[in-house]
């Protein structure tokens, strides 16, 4: 993992628009029934009629965010689908993470040993409360 003054670069599995906007697959992609995502802050977009191009950011300002960004990491000789974070948002994904892998290790473990439904239904808890909201992770605001 490569460093850029204090903030790790990781490679991003999103899907690249035109234009270089980033949109996420498969929330990107027209007519796939799921909800599409700002290009910029991940809110959800509104629903748009069938006319015209889908929308790729939910205003000017995340717009605007998008081209600084773009325009940053082509300075900096960065590839388009790098994501800049700071050491301590990724020391804490980090550690959500192995909490997540020992508590299904314990579930894994537990399943080798016949365990009740009470043993079972704990374990299974400490999986959901060790995810936290991990799905909201990529989808929260940007400081802007």
């Amino acid at each position: 993992m490569a460093e850029q003054q204090g903030s790790a670069v990781l490679d991003d599995d999103e899907v690249r628009a035109p234009g270089g906007a980033s949109a996420a697959a498969p929330a990107g992609r027209r007519g796939s029934g799921t909800e599409r995502r700002c290009g910029w802050c991940r809110r959800v977009l509104p629903q748009q009629g069938s006319v015209g191009r889908p929308r790729l950011y939910c205003g000017q300002a995340c717009r605007q965010r998008a081209y600084e960004q773009r325009t940053a990491t082509a300075k900096a000789s960065l590839s388009g689908d790098v994501v800049l974070v700071t050491r301590a948002e990724l020391d804490g994904l980090q550690d959500r993470l192995y909490q997540l892998r020992c508590a299904l290790e314990d579930v894994q473990t537990l399943l080798t040993e016949r365990p009740t439904k009470a043993e079972l239904e704990s374990s299974l808890a400490e999986v959901l409360r060790s995810t936290g909201r991990l799905d909201r992770l990529w989808v929260s605001e940007r400081a802007g």
